[in-house]
């Protein structure tokens, strides 16, 4: 499993001109991409280090802040672009297995007190954010 925590002042999903998903205060925007193979344990190690990221202003994780969250799948993390111009998504978990999982990710977050918005599974969706610092951060699901 992989994410890309972005640290915003602001972040919104809209599905077909509907806002879907919106956190308007500090928080994260999480880009959640998941591979064949992923279950409990990927999703424990990133839904802990989504909540305990020191990423936040004055070194807070959204813990310490009670930041918002807003996750948002995203199978192109997933994509290889090792041959050729066009990506392959081979690695990409098909949608059945990734978003229970996309979702255990979500209820992880939300067991540890967390507020978390979110976008709509296997949806074309336009995600607007306002990144703050610019703080962008890969995360792995590799066990620490």
């Amino acid at each position: 499993m992989r994410a890309v925590v972005q640290r915003v002042t602001r972040a919104a999903v809209t599905v077909g001109g509907i806002v879907v998903g919106s956190i308007d205060a500090p928080g994260l925007l999480v880009l959640v991409g998941v591979t064949p193979g992923d279950g409990a344990a990927q999703v424990e190690v990133i839904a802990r280090k989504v909540a305990e990221l020191r990423i936040l202003r004055d070194e807070q994780s959204a813990v310490d802040a009670g930041a918002p969250i807003l996750v948002v799948s995203q199978f192109t993390l997933y994509g290889d672009t090792r041959k050729g111009r066009r990506p392959t998504w081979n690695a990409a978990a098909p949608g059945p297995v990734a978003e229970p999982l996309v979702a255990a990710v979500v209820a992880a977050l939300r067991e540890r007190g967390l507020h978390v918005e979110t976008g709509v599974f296997g949806a074309d969706m336009a995600v607007e954010l306002v990144n703050d610092g610019p703080v962008t951060i890969l995360l792995e699901s590799v066990p620490d």
